[in-house]
């Protein structure tokens, strides 16, 4: 995938990090926006759209948690991939990151080529995804998800607003209902790259997609936990060329 005309906003209250992540990621051919704080991250996402948004946790006016959640709610840019930076040991950060929506975290300190190829990943998940909606919509328990819009509604009419990383889980499983999908499936499915050992982030996107979709019985009626196997949705799935 190319990164030619592909645009980054970064916030991050380190200048150094700033000018070396702007000038390592622009001679890769992105385009990148940087800021120090929120308040002039949330003015640069109004100005302009962003193909991916990278958001440090520490800031000196609002947390990078807060930002995501703006973001999430962002009339505009409710699916834009984000990637958290985190410290490295702080494994709190991470979870509250994912599960806010965030797509995808890394520990600081951290190497710009590791950064570029987790961007890179995400992009092309992102691009992956809008290749394959097509015209359809999927209808599955008491639940409809347009592939045009990325938009969920339940039976009761309740829109549900769905992250990047919300969708591409949720349409890999609607792609392979009733079958079992292992974790290293998941995870490179929706972000594009192996899982490190111990690494949560497949169990957390489930568990926020749980949420979403109202799967909060004990155990999980619609996605099935299959243990020491990986996760199976429960429901039959409909395709069908509008509402």
């Amino acid at each position: 995938m190319s990164s030619v005309n592909k645009s980054i906003l970064l916030v991050d209250d380190d200048q150094e990090i700033r000018e070396l992540l702007d000038t390592y990621l622009t001679r890769a051919g992105f385009q990148v926006r940087t800021t120090p704080d929120g308040a002039g991250f949330r003015q640069a996402m109004n100005e302009a759209p962003s193909d991916l948004v990278i958001l440090d946790v520490m800031l000196p006016d609002e947390d990078g948690f807060s930002l995501c959640r703006w973001i999430r709610q962002h009339p505009r840019q409710a699916q834009v991939p984000i990637i958290m930076l985190t410290a490295s040991s702080d494994e709190a950060d991470r979870v509250i990151g994912l599960e806010l929506g965030a797509d995808d975290y890394l520990g600081k300190p951290f190497s710009p080529r590791e950064l570029q190829a987790r961007i890179k990943a995400l992009l092309r998940r992102a691009q992956f995804g809008q290749e394959r909606s097509g015209g359809e919509v999927l209808a599955f328990d008491d639940w409809r998800l347009d592939m045009v819009s990325h938009r969920l509604f339940h039976i009761d009419g309740e829109e549900v607003i769905l992250s990047g990383a919300d969708f591409a889980l949720l349409k890999l499983f609607l792609d392979h209902p009733q079958e079992i999908l292992d974790r290293d499936t998941i995870g490179n499915a929706t972000r594009g790259r192996d899982l490190m050992p111990l690494d949560r982030i497949v169990d957390m996107a489930v568990s926020r997609l749980r949420q979403r979709l109202r799967d909060t019985e004990k155990p999980p009626r619609l996605i099935r936990t299959v243990r020491g196997s990986g996760y199976q949705l429960a429901a039959n799935v409909v395709a069908s060329n509008g509402h």
